[in-house]
């Protein structure tokens, strides 16, 4: 490990990442075990939340794989609890996993399918943040991952906007709400990312070369990229930043 930004007197601090198995989640719970952090891995799949662990320990690091579905209160509120008796304790959490929409305008959306993304994306996160909140120790962070739907429009994705823009009030509630008690709540906005999720709906299409072409930095970012912002904002280098959205977008939102 070349970091130890989440070393304290020689004392690993702890935390989780949800939608760890892959992506943006996983690249997060990687470098906050390469920057010294125990973490608890967790995701929906059993399988890739483990790949993730064992990825960790394997470069030397300390990492739990905890199944969790955020849609769930008890699952979320096991997860946590697992994720504190542990590692005896909570310093911060990445509130990654999330569901994406069908690509259609909202008169085409029955009211289930929209219920079903808010409810994940939006209530999941609100879940996780309520079991998160109490058990956080003084000078905790959280991160909310929105993306860059959380802070306009995207085409024909109407559920995902409206839980994303959720996400972000919710996050700005709770940063105001919990400033007293020394905990930090922030958000990140990523645009497209080079997600193994985008890669598998971009082959055989145009799709890359397009949001390439309006990103101005003239490329999408990677998950590192992405999953940077997360751990920075974590990280006591951010200690007097609190309430934000930022965007990790490449320039777009400019």
């Amino acid at each position: 490990m070349s970091d130890a930004a989440f070393m304290r007197d020689n004392t690993r601090k702890t935390g989780l990442v949800t939608g760890a198995g892959s992506g943006i989640g996983r690249a997060a719970a990687i470098e906050f075990a390469r920057q010294g952090a125990a973490v608890a891995v967790l995701d929906i799949d059993e399988t890739t939340a483990a790949e993730t662990a064992e990825m960790i320990e394997k470069d030397g690091g300390e990492a739990l794989a905890i199944v969790v579905d955020i849609a769930d209160e008890h699952s979320v509120r096991s997860a946590v609890e697992r994720t504190v008796e542990a590692f005896g304790g909570l310093d911060f959490a990445v509130n990654n996993a999330g569901l994406a929409s069908h690509h259609r305008q909202l008169d085409q959306l029955t009211l289930d399918e929209f219920e079903r993304v808010v409810h994940v994306n939006l209530a999941g996160t609100f879940l996780c943040m309520k079991y998160e909140l109490p058990l956080l120790k003084g000078g905790g962070a959280i991160v909310n991952v929105a993306s860059n739907g959380g802070l306009y429009a995207i085409p024909h994705a109407p559920a995902y906007v409206a839980a994303k823009h959720g996400i972000v009030g919710l996050t700005k509630a709770a940063a105001v709400d919990y400033a007293a008690d020394g905990i930090r709540v922030n958000a990140v906005c990523p645009g497209p990312t080079r997600t193994p999720g985008f890669e598998k709906v971009a082959a055989g299409t145009d799709m890359l070369a397009r949001q390439e072409a309006i990103t101005p930095l003239g490329r999408l970012a990677t998950p590192e990229e992405a999953a940077a912002a997360a751990v920075w904002l974590c990280a006591d280098a951010a200690s007097y930043v609190t309430g934000i959205a930022m965007s990790v977008d490449g320039g777009r939102r400019a």
